[in-house]
């Protein structure tokens, strides 16, 4: 896992500090779930709207699979 060290003013760290005891956590695990809450980890926003639903052409039809084949019993 990779280190990170940055300089914040001393309001700042003080902010920080604050809204980590609050939330019950270490100030290095709060940075984390702040950083990836705003990197993201998912999905973008909003993905599952433009694309679920959102195929407009013509109806999209599977090809016949055949027949299965007969295979060796082990």
């Amino acid at each position: 896992m990779s280190q990170l060290h940055f300089y914040v003013p001393d309001e700042t760290a003080k902010a920080l500090r604050e809204r980590a005891r609050a939330a019950g956590l270490s100030v290095s695990r709060y940075l984390a779930t702040v950083v990836r809450r705003d990197l993201g980890e998912g999905w973008p926003k909003g993905y599952f709207d433009k694309v679920v639903g959102g195929w407009q052409g013509k109806p999209l039809r599977r090809a016949s699979q055949g027949a299965l084949e007969k295979r060796e019993t082990l």
